[in-house]
């Protein structure tokens, strides 16, 4: 309601209730006052009635010795002109002792007996006997006409009094009015924090200067402790928006009001989409509200067991997996005010333990073929080997060096694994020259190429400096990469080996290029992770996921190189690797 109306409404309706009660009370008193005046008139005209009756009655006391005749003359003569010139007398009359009438003036002056209120009867005495007696009959004009007059005056000055009191009663009123809006005015602009805002002081009362002292101290407040409080609240923004999990703060009403960037990049959302939108309604990649049974259930929990066992659960966001944790929040005063839900992405751990799992199943397989054929031909050998000719003998010789060898390969990158994950490892190194070790790698493998009728070429540049590497270990990366390309390539097809110095001669490079099945782009970014293997036709190739991942971490942490891949399905990769020409003396052997 508008307050200048509240305000008019209630005055009329104060006003209204003034003038009804003020007119009973005048009335009342107007009332009682004239009848109190007209009681004491009465008593006094009755008290003059009376004296003018004896007075009357005295002049007819010598009246003993005269006739009646004479008497009724001389009362003719002596009251006539009395009643005519007297309007309050309206009769007289004369009766002797035995009460006849000797004179009435009602014989001689037409009188209106209406008019007539009040008879007063005296007797006449002479000679201390009574004579007869005296009735004068009185109009009580004149005391009506006082009585009058005095009711008139009477309620003036009552009617006076009572107006006067209601044009002071509006006029305060309407005066009060204008100051309590000005003052809801006020109060509106504290509301909204509009602190030292002032009244006008023109014609202002107390209660104005006491609103414009308290808005002053109010304003002074405000800025002693809006920047501390400001300061405050960046710092617990600060906080929020730097803690690198993601932070959701939700009030009593499920609405979120505040995300920091974390929780936001998580989700993959606007924070104009989430602030000041309930929870409950973000959907995940699978279509999904994916918060609202959990907040049910937190709603249904008892707050004491969320105190000490918050929610978990896991969601999925894109090509993410989100752990939550839904905690609720209280203020000082141990009051409920809402939920926090902190996000973690657990992405790379859940693809990492999947990836372990895949790891541990792929070694089993692996582990346990060679070591199956190692104890099935050893057996064989042992028990029937002298019914076998020599060539038969040889060849289960052979399978069995070869399935040794792949279980040696085997458990060596799986401790080399183990050795360079675990960052104690120093690599000492020395100039060497990579030609050669190419060279070796491709007479070492070149059995198995000869099995799948693959030609490796190695296009030697003879002009290319000594490298600093650890031997051993870049041994291992030329063998990792020339049999992978022999694994993966297709039966009489080339792979071809090239070498040379990157176009500001600071880095050696040499490249394995291969005609094999390729690899797909949305592999390309995950192929040097450990346990990772491509999951397609390519599965039923063996192996432990390690190879390459083996092979960045040796040229990337302990060569301070570079290992890249091109490769395109069914068109083959090429693998480079990148090693600087210079590192630092204490490096060396």
């Amino acid at each position: 309601m508008n307050i200048k109306f509240f305000h008019l409404n209630t005055q009329a309706k104060i006003i209204f209730t003034w003038l009804i009660i003020g007119s009973l009370i005048i009335a009342l008193i107007s009332t009682v006052a004239i009848n109190n005046i007209q009681n004491k008139l009465d008593k006094n005209y009755v008290e003059f009635a009376q004296l003018m009756t004896k007075a009357i009655a005295s002049q007819t006391s010598d009246f003993e010795n005269i006739s009646s005749e004479e008497k009724e003359k001389i009362l003719k003569d002596r009251y006539s002109s009395f009643i005519s010139n007297n309007e309050d007398v309206s009769f007289i009359e004369y009766k002797d002792k035995n009460n006849n009438i000797i004179y009435s003036s009602k014989n001689h002056i037409p009188v209106n007996d209406d008019v007539t209120v009040l008879n007063i009867s005296s007797p006449v005495i002479s000679n201390n006997n009574i004579q007869g007696s005296v009735t004068v009959g009185l109009t009580a004009k004149g005391i009506r006409m006082v009585s009058s007059t005095t009711k008139k005056s009477l309620f003036g000055i009552f009617a006076l009094t009572w107006l006067t009191c209601t044009i002071l009663l509006t006029a305060s009123f309407l005066l009060m009015s204008k100051e309590l809006e000005n003052l809801y005015k006020g109060v509106k602009q504290i509301a909204t924090g509009q602190f030292g805002y002032k009244l006008e002081t023109q014609n202002s009362g107390e209660l104005t200067d006491a609103f414009n002292d308290m808005s002053k101290i109010l304003s002074i407040y405000e800025e002693q402790n809006i920047e501390q409080l400001t300061l405050e609240r960046n710092k617990l923004e600060a906080v929020l928006m730097s803690i690198i999990n993601g932070v959701i703060v939700c009030d009593n009403f499920d609405n979120v009001v505040l995300a920091n960037s974390s929780a936001l990049s998580i989700l993959d959302i606007e924070e104009k989409d989430l602030i000041n939108t309930k929870i409950q309604n973000y959907i995940d990649s699978h279509g999904q509200q994916c918060f609202l049974p959990k907040i049910e259930e937190f709603k249904d929990t008892p707050l004491n067991i969320i105190e000490q066992k918050p929610i978990e659960f896991n969601i999925e966001a894109g090509k993410r997996t989100i752990k939550a944790m839904i905690s609720p929040m209280f203020s000082k005063q141990q009051d409920y005010v809402g939920y926090i839900i902190v996000l973690l992405d657990i992405t790379r751990e859940t693809e990492v333990n999947k990836l372990k799992n895949m790891f541990i199943s792929n070694v089993s397989h692996e582990l346990r073929t060679p070591v199956t054929v190692l104890r099935t031909y050893i057996d064989t050998l042992c028990h029937n080997g002298n019914d076998f000719d020599e060539d038969t003998k040889k060849e289960f010789l052979n399978t069995i060096d070869k399935e040794a060898k792949r279980l040696h390969t085997m458990v060596n990158d799986i401790l080399d694994f183990s050795r360079l994950e675990s960052g104690n490892v120093c690599m000492k190194k020395e100039f060497s020259n990579i030609s050669d070790l190419i060279e070796q790698n491709i007479n070492s493998i070149k059995i198995l190429s000869d099995e799948k009728n693959i030609s490796i070429n190695f296009e030697k540049n003879l002009n290319l400096p000594l490298v600093p590497v650890n031997v051993e270990s870049m041994d291992r990366v030329i063998r990792n990469l020339i049999s992978n390309a022999i694994k993966y390539s297709l039966e009489n097809t080339n792979i071809l080996i090239t070498e040379g110095l990157s176009e500001d001669s600071q880095n050696f490079w040499f490249s394995v290029k291969d005609q094999g099945i390729g690899i797909a782009k949305e592999h390309l970014s995950k192929i040097f992770d450990r346990f990772y293997r491509v999951e397609n036709a390519t599965h039923t190739i063996k192996g432990t996921g390690l190879g390459l991942h083996l092979v960045k971490m040796t040229v990337e942490k302990y060569h301070n190189g570079k290992v890249t891949v091109e490769s395109k399905e069914n068109e083959g990769s090429t693998f480079t690797v990148f090693l600087p020409l210079k590192i630092n003396e204490d490096e060396l052997i």
